[in-house]
């Protein structure tokens, strides 16, 4: 197992060190938004840099460094309930543009942008703006992706249902109030479709308490599992473009 370098963690002289061997950035993105009554506004954020902590511990040639995450990302469709803090498009293709510039002239070899807040803009604006910056993207709704993953993310019927719940129980167990958790019942909506049908919110979607899918669910054995899968995918996408 690999040490895992985190950014904001290491001195410049030993980050000097590492550039020396070229690294890969593993740069977590999210957003703060509402999670249901029982997961918190980070999950998003939170997952993602379990991915990337993960990935990086599995790595050595190319040595990963993980980059302190950006919480904020493109969040409307929550927007009527406390905690939705969002960023323009905008503001998210600068950010990418300058961390791209910058760690590109510190010596990083390339930097992959891990993504797990899935709102259409957000992954719209990452998908063409890693492109223009150089930089990877985990494309994690891609069919083929989708496909690897549980079948409520399947289902396209999970913001802080049973799959995200699980990961949060599996890193930070802390974070989620079981009591309430398990007597949530089941959500079903199929978000992409109400999307395509005009719905611009939660509570038009049905998703009265800002969530949809089964957090009642949810174990910490079924988000081990799944974040192993996620960090497959991530370790094969360095291995094969970084």
């Amino acid at each position: 197992m690999a040490e895992v370098l985190r950014l904001n963690e290491l001195t410049s002289p030993r980050l000097a060190e590492v550039l020396a061997r070229s690294p890969v950035g593993l740069w977590p993105v999210g957003a703060v938004e509402p999670h249901g009554p029982h997961a918190p506004l980070g999950t998003d954020t939170l997952i993602a840099a379990g991915v990337c902590e993960r990935a990086a511990a599995r790595l050595d040639d190319p040595p990963c460094v993980v980059l302190p995450a950006l919480p904020f990302g493109v969040t409307r469709y929550a927007a009527s309930f406390a905690g939705a803090l969002g960023i323009s498009e905008a503001t998210l293709v600068g950010a990418v543009r300058d961390v791209a510039a910058a760690a590109d002239a510190q010596g990083f070899r390339k930097v992959v942008v891990v993504n797990c807040h899935f709102e259409p803009e957000q992954v719209q604006t990452l998908r063409v703006a890693c492109a223009e910056a150089g930089m990877l993207y985990l494309d994690l709704v891609r069919r083929r992706a989708a496909e690897r993953l549980s079948k409520e993310f399947r289902s396209r019927s999970g913001h802080a249902g049973r799959y995200e719940t699980s990961l949060e129980l599996a890193d930070a167990p802390e974070l989620v109030d079981r009591s309430l958790m398990s007597k949530l019942p089941a959500v079903p909506v199929d978000m992409p479709a109400a999307m395509a049908a005009g719905l611009s919110d939660f509570p038009a979607m049905g998703m009265t308490e800002a969530y949809c899918g089964a957090p009642a669910e949810a174990t910490a054995e079924e988000g081990a599992e799944t974040f192993e899968t996620l960090t497959d995918m991530l370790v094969e996408l360095i291995l094969q473009q970084a």
